[in-house]
């Protein structure tokens, strides 16, 4: 009995170690094929088949086991056996790649794609080629093979050959979008680009009109032409072969001058004095500079929507990143809100508000400097983060304009904003805002989106069609715009003429209603067809734009609130726009009123969620990251859009504003309202000092009895404001009632007596 149980001991023991050495024997089979260097030989064993296999199909080399072997891939798939080769070669490099410490990453979509691409058309080979279920094309060299006859075969007899062949096309294109990654946006993407370039080539090829020159350049069998300068008129002795020849437009050709001057021009309304018989060519688009490139790669989206699914799954939120949009200043992650589990099954659904208290976690996880989450975003069912990109990419203005979008808006006053986050192009009407109004901190980049609508205004208007009223208060943004034939004047600077100026454009908006009610007219282009029709010079639309409001309300306040809300709630059938821009948008400045009257807002980065309500009437502009980063609130939209707006070199504008000089002509225009400002002018409108004609006997009356003179004296007797008693002061100097100031605030000396009438 001993023996027996030791005998079954041993056994067991004997056993037990037979079945530990088999698995010490798998385990190091397994170490020896996981091995680095296994690993390095296999690939290289791949890339071998790989290129035998493509010499063998070209037919350069042959032998006892090379040639079953293509027999068999072409009996197989045809001339999908030339694909395979180039797929096991691209495989075994990629695998040695791998090997060879260089981590690839391998994504399904692609693969699936290239196989769904390779059956879909050796299946519509056979289909297009062969009558259904022949068997003759499978043993050809380029035939679709067994598979194709397979897929074609069933596909026929079941769909029909029109259908099979219609739902293979749609595989082959499904199977590429996957191949190279395609969305339904890129796809977009590339019909705008095939667009622009289109739009490019037709308005390079567009013929120009024959040149006149401005009335007021000099006289009229004089005016300059674009090839050549007129003679001088100081010298009568010069001969007419003695010109200055200048240099041509560069990219554009313009016909000859006629042998004969042109006739004279008619007198028109002050409004109209850039009128012409023919039209200007417009500039080419080649004076805009070229778009850049992408601003982020797949590995760099990839990352950080692992990190923002990653970070709001460790405080209990999970959620999907189901969409990215990525932007030229930032990327949109779009977030799908999760359930939370509870024992075991799925609970409530993650709130909105859960996702947004979180953003400066995001900010934090991500090293980002602002995260903004638009929660959730309009039309879309998702919560969209928002992530600023590592490399800020400008969004120029020819990629914008080159557009559909913009060319479906087919108005003479259509601008170029930018692209929002998904990288698409944001374009607006300004005839249908009507008014603009644009505010941000210091450096956000105001300047620069006034300049870019200015230049996309003069790209595609000639003078006739548009006049401009620049006012810079800042002195040193628009005045490079000194000398545009679009130009009434000159840039205006001096905070007293401002004021007049707005003046004069209320007085131009009256005379334009009188104008429209006497030829039974509603609007601007009522009055231009009934013009046409009449053979009248139509009326130009004009734009105003104040690139600082702050100045101007501190130095007239309801004035100037008075005259620019009454601009806009009246101007719109007029033709005449506003755009009006500040950097301190505080109540006192951006008041109810003027909010009340400009519907079309643009909102840079601000320094509070204050200055953000503000403008937009909502936060979200204190997250801006400034250079263009903006938030665009539409007319007809109740949520702003962020946008990254156009950007317009320097040299670009000196370009086009070139463009225009060589092509008018250099001459001096004096503005509309030069004439108002002086002293004893009358026209056919009321003059600047008809407003204060009802106090100044009032004014002078007071001075009389009371033998000085002060503003603070009118301000008491006539119960008005400040700029007012400073105004009728200055007109009592000019008139010589009062002495000019002796020292600061001192009363004046006042020079009439006490008897004179």
């Amino acid at each position: 009995m001993r023996l027996e149980g030791r005998a079954h001991s041993l056994n067991w023991i004997s056993t037990g170690s037979l079945q530990v050495t088999r698995r010490d024997t798998k385990a190091n089979w397994y170490t020896i094929l996981r091995s680095p260097l296994f690993q390095q030989i296999a690939a290289l064993l791949v890339i071998a088949l790989g290129v035998l296999t493509l010499l063998a199909l070209v037919g350069a080399t042959r032998g006892r086991w090379v040639d079953p072997w293509t027999a068999r891939l072409r009996f197989l798939l045809g001339w999908g056996a030339y694909p395979t080769g180039v797929a096991i070669l691209l495989a075994g490099l990629l695998w040695l790649r791998h090997q060879l410490d260089r981590p690839v990453s391998i994504r399904w979509r692609p693969l699936v794609g290239a196989e769904i691409t390779l059956f879909s058309l050796l299946g519509l080979t056979h289909t297009i080629s062969a009558p259904v279920g022949a068997w003759e094309p499978v043993g050809k060299a380029w035939g679709s093979g067994i598979v194709g006859w397979a897929i074609s075969t069933v596909l026929s007899t079941y769909l029909g050959r029109p259908a099979a062949i219609l739902v293979l096309l749609v595989l082959t294109a499904v199977g590429l979008g996957w191949t190279f990654d395609l969305t339904w946006e890129d796809v977009r993407r590339l019909e705008a680009a095939v667009w622009s370039r289109m739009v490019a080539y037709e308005r390079h090829r567009r013929p120009a009109g024959p040149v006149m020159a401005h009335p007021l350049a000099g006289e009229r069998e004089e005016r300059l032409m674009p090839q050549a300068h007129a003679r001088p008129r100081s010298s009568p002795s010069v001969s007419q072969s003695e010109t200055v020849p200048r240099p041509p437009v560069p990219e554009q050709t313009y016909p000859a001058p006629q042998a004969s001057p042109p006739p004279p021009a008619p007198i028109v309304p002050e409004s109209r004095l850039y009128t012409r018989p023919h039209r200007l060519a417009l500039p080419p688009i080649s004076l805009l500079n070229e778009p850049e490139g992408p601003s982020m790669s797949d590995e760099e989206i990839l990352r950080k929507s692992n990190i923002i699914k990653e970070t709001l799954a460790q405080f209990g939120l999970p959620v999907e990143v189901t969409e990215v949009r990525v932007g030229p200043t930032v990327t949109q992650f779009g977030v799908t809100p999760g359930y939370l589990e509870r024992g075991g099954a799925a609970g409530r659904k993650v709130r909105v508000n859960q996702i947004s208290a979180l953003a400066d976690d995001l900010a934090l996880a991500l090293a980002a400097p602002r995260v903004r989450v638009e929660a959730p975003v309009p039309g879309r069912p998702y919560v969209g983060i928002e992530v600023p990109n590592n490399r800020v990419q400008f969004v120029s203005l020819r990629e914008v304009m080159e557009s559909r979008e913009f060319h479906r808006l087919d108005s003479p006053l259509a601008i170029c904003l930018g692209h929002n986050v998904a990288g698409e192009p944001v374009v607006a009407d300004l005839s249908r805002m009507p008014h603009l109004l644009i505010a941000g901190t210091t450096g956000s980049g105001k300047s620069v989106c006034i300049k870019s609508i200015i230049t996309c205004l003069i790209f595609n208007n000639t003078p006739d069609e548009l006049r401009l009223v620049l006012i810079d208060p800042k002195m040193v943004e628009l005045v490079r715009f000194n000398g545009l034939p679009h130009l009434y004047g000159h840039v205006e600077v001096d905070l007293e003429r401002i004021v007049k100026v707005l003046r004069w454009v209320a007085w131009e908006m009256d005379g334009r209603y009188k104008l429209f009610a006497g030829a039974a007219a509603r609007h601007i282009d009522d009055y231009n067809r009934i013009a046409k029709q009449k053979g009248e010079p139509p009326l130009p639309r004009i734009v105003v734009l104040i690139d600082e409001l702050a100045d101007l309300m501190m130095l007239a306040p309801e004035e100037v609130e008075r005259t620019i809300c009454r601009i806009a709630q009246m101007a719109r059938a007029t033709g005449i726009h506003l755009v009006v821009a500040t950097q301190r948008p505080s109540t006192d400045v951006v008041t109810g009123l003027i909010k009340a009257n400009f519907p079309a807002r643009i909102s840079f980065a601000t320094v509070s969620q204050v200055d953000s309500r503000v403008i937009l009437d909502m936060p979200g502009a204190e997250t801006l990251l400034g250079r263009g980063d903006m938030l665009y609130l539409a007319p007809d939209s109740g949520y702003p859009v962020r946008v990254q707006g156009c950007y317009v070199s320097e040299e670009e504008e000196e370009r086009v504003v070139n463009f225009w000089r060589e092509q008018v002509g250099q001459f001096e225009e004096e503005a509309p309202w030069e004439r108002l400002m002086r002293p004893g002018q009358r026209g056919s409108t009321v003059t600047l000092e008809d407003e204060e004609d009802e106090l100044l006997p009032e004014a002078i009356a007071i001075i009389r009895e009371a033998g000085s003179a002060s503003a603070s004296l009118l301000q008491r007797r006539l119960r008005i404001g400040h700029p007012r008693a400073a105004r009728l002061m200055r007109i009592l100097e000019e008139k010589g009632y009062i002495g000019p100031p002796e020292a600061a605030g001192r009363t004046r000396r006042v020079i009439i007596g006490g008897d004179e009438e």
